[in-house]
């Protein structure tokens, strides 16, 4: 072959490996970058369920970082000198799909940090607690994720009838506490394979999608459900969701039952259970909790939080207009709910935080706080604590000093407590993640 056959036959392929070159490190640089301000704005400890890299195994292919639902809108997993790495870890939101698409098995999924452990009820492969015929399914088993919680609310379900722990006649075969994505998954799935349920839920249906802020989008990838078939929700509305929700509903006329409160769950001597609520009693052969975990908000504790202008989440920003108000947090929800009041025509607002740091939050709600308060619009008090709530005022600390800020609302958006005393009442286990699976 001569040298100009050479050239002919090499060129094409000089220039797919340019090209290739070029891509990777562009990438590469990308990914420092990423986690170079992640890290800067402290941005370091991912929420939920997230990866664990291999080193070892890692090839540096970047399948993971392809598969994650979040890309490319978000730079989730990155590629640093030839191995993946999780750059942007508050984006992090538990898809999973870093795992599946993993050539090798270099990733492992976990909950929690080496510093920030999360609590979560002990569970089988099988969604089913120490306590037999008990099971427990989406967020209060760590599965925050629209999508992951109805995958795992229609498993349970299906594990549930795997069981076989039916009592004709008696009782029902499933009892149902949550009407969220999870809740929502298991009655359709208890229909579908023709068991008695029943499903009570303390708020609204939609759970904790019901409680999210007016207009909210919510991103969710495509499932599969028992008697729907594919939902397919990329980005939608809070309400658009709700409205599906309600559709199927009544379609599929569920036994849902909405405004009535779990109090207790008690062995009935017959190998099931007896669920109580202020309206009733049920006996069922096996339970499923689809609750959420912050069912009861953290609170204050300080003098005149129980004023009727002290609220613990947002529902529409549009109703604080001309208002002053304070808002009191560092995650997600704090700084949503900051940053969208901060935009309404004649707001005052003040974002109160007691660390150093908006550790728990997302790059993106990060960068909105930051814009409002460079324009003006919102007052930031890091490393501040409130002290006191007065009808038209509010008293914080902040570093040894003391201070009163005009005030019509206070917004504590400080997370929820884990439901640690009904579960214990149950009987159910809880222990503490730090980084393990």
């Amino acid at each position: 072959m001569d040298m100009l056959s050479i050239i002919v036959y090499a060129t094409p392929l000089v220039l797919i490996l340019a090209w290739y070159l070029y891509r990777h490190l562009h990438f590469e640089k990308h990914s420092l970058e990423t986690h170079f301000e992640a890290k800067e704005a402290g941005l370091l400890e991912p929420a939920s369920l997230h990866p664990v890299i291999d080193p070892v195994r890692c090839l540096g292919c970047g399948a993971c970082v392809h598969a994650c639902p979040e890309f490319p809108q978000h730079t989730v997993l990155g590629v640093i000198e030839g191995k993946a790495h999780l750059v942007s870890p508050t984006e992090c939101i538990g898809h999973g799909a870093c795992k599946t698409a993993c050539p090798v098995d270099a990733i492992t999924l976990v909950f929690g940090t080496e510093t920030r452990g999360i609590d979560l009820p002990v569970l089988k492969p099988n969604f089913e607690s120490n306590v037999p015929g008990v099971y427990i399914a989406g967020e209060l088993g760590g599965m925050g994720l629209i999508r992951n919680a109805l995958i795992q609310g229609r498993q349970a379900v299906e594990a549930i009838a795997q069981a076989n722990r039916r009592a004709p006649g008696k009782r029902l075969d499933v009892l149902i506490v949550g009407a969220g994505p999870a809740g929502m998954a298991a009655a359709l799935t208890a229909k579908s394979l023709n068991l008695t349920y029943r499903v009570l839920e303390q708020d609204s249906l939609g759970g904790c999608v019901f409680k999210y802020p007016r207009g909210k989008l919510v991103m969710t990838a495509p499932v599969d459900l028992p008697l729907v078939g594919k939902f397919h929700f990329r980005q939608t509305s809070k309400e658009q969701l709700l409205a599906v929700w309600n559709d199927i509903l009544q379609r599929e006329q569920l036994r849902v039952q909405t405004s009535e409160r779990v109090e207790a769950i008690e062995p009935d001597g017959e190998g099931g259970f007896i669920v109580r609520s202020p309206k009733a009693g049920y006996r069922a052969s096996t339970v499923l909790l689809a609750i959420g975990r912050r069912g009861t908000p953290r609170t204050l504790a300080v003098p005149g939080e129980e004023l009727p202008k002290v609220v613990y989440r947002l529902i529409d920003p549009q109703q604080y207009r001309g208002q002053h108000v304070l808002v009191v947090g560092g995650g997600d929800s704090a700084l949503e709910a900051a940053a969208s009041i901060a935009a309404e025509p004649g707001t005052a607002v003040t974002l109160s935080h007691r660390s150093e740091g908006f550790s728990r939050a997302k790059l993106k709600n990060h960068q909105r706080v930051e814009a409002a308060r460079k324009s003006g619009r919102l007052t930031v008090l890091m490393q501040s604590d409130v002290k006191k709530i007065g009808t038209d005022d509010v008293e914080l600390a902040q570093g040894g000093k003391r201070m009163e800020i005009k005030n019509d609302t206070v917004i504590v958006c400080a997370g929820g407590i884990l439901p640690t005393p009904f579960l214990k009442s149950i009987g159910i286990e809880v222990e503490t993640k730090y980084g393990t699976a």
